[in-house]
């Protein structure tokens, strides 16, 4: 994270990311947080409560301003409470970061439709529902930054993930068509479509695919987090105010946007 360049019209901002208690969600709330956001650190349940608490309590160790906030994105409820929690406690939002997400693997055919409900669900009903509760305040102060994470698989497609790639696919068309409606204010919406990563998502997966995936790369690797933050860190910044509806892919040369 050393590495990473500093944007000091960050210093100040409010972040919301959610999903933020591991992998790329936890990446980016210490790499808001050392740009000297306060972060708001969203995680889905009780048993991610003690990671998100650990999050909080290294930002704030480090001077910075952070509070976790649990919710499920996909319940319109869990999602108000949020946002009300998150203004109260920063008194606005700048930035909301539509991170959450899960992935399970079954060829189309053995895919229940309980895991393809699960999975849109979080994914792009979260990323919907987010957005709806966070623009009221972002269109009273004509500011803000949009981010969602979508992935380099919904443009090549995956075998076994029909249901995620389907879902970040929305994600895409989602905020293409919500950055043409609010194109012209000063908030804008992107994406960040990470590749093959190494995070928890990844767990799962058995070390024969990840070679093959990592033969794949003309990089010659799996992305480490800290590969993935620059992007998000960008799209917040000043300097992609005139990015809108884009997607950036961080993907070690795996898809050609």
């Amino acid at each position: 994270m050393e590495s990473l360049p500093n944007y000091p019209e960050l210093l100040g901002q409010s972040v919301l990311i959610t999903g933020a208690s591991s992998g790329i969600g936890a990446g980016l709330a210490s790499a808001f947080a050392a740009q000297g956001c306060h972060i708001a650190v969203n995680y889905p349940d009780s048993e991610t409560q003690s990671a998100a608490d650990n999050i909080v309590n290294a930002i704030t160790e480090n001077g910075g301003k952070a509070i976790a906030i649990q919710a499920d994105v996909s319940r319109s409820d869990e999602v108000a409470t949020m946002m009300d929690a998150t203004l109260s406690e920063f008194g606005k939002l700048d930035i909301l970061v539509n991170n959450a997400g899960i992935a399970c693997s079954a060829p189309v055919q053995d895919i229940s439709e309980d895991d393809w409900d699960m999975v849109m669900a979080v994914h792009i009903k979260g990323t919907f529902l987010c957005t709806r509760a966070a623009l009221p305040h972002m269109l009273e102060r004509d500011r803000g930054r949009i981010i969602s994470t979508a992935s380099q698989l919904a443009y090549k497609g995956a075998p076994g993930f029909a249901h995620y790639t389907a879902a970040k696919g929305a994600i895409l068309s989602f905020t293409r068509t919500l950055a043409l409606e609010i194109g012209a204010g000063n908030i804008t919406a992107n994406c960040v479509a990470p590749g093959a990563t190494l995070t928890p998502i990844l767990g799962d997966v058995p070390a024969d695919i990840l070679e093959a995936i990592r033969l794949g790369i003309p990089r010659g690797k799996l992305a480490e987090v800290d590969d993935i933050l620059g992007a998000y860190l960008f799209l917040a910044s000043d300097g992609a105010a005139h990015f809108r509806g884009q997607c950036l892919s961080p993907n070690g040369g795996d898809v050609f946007l």
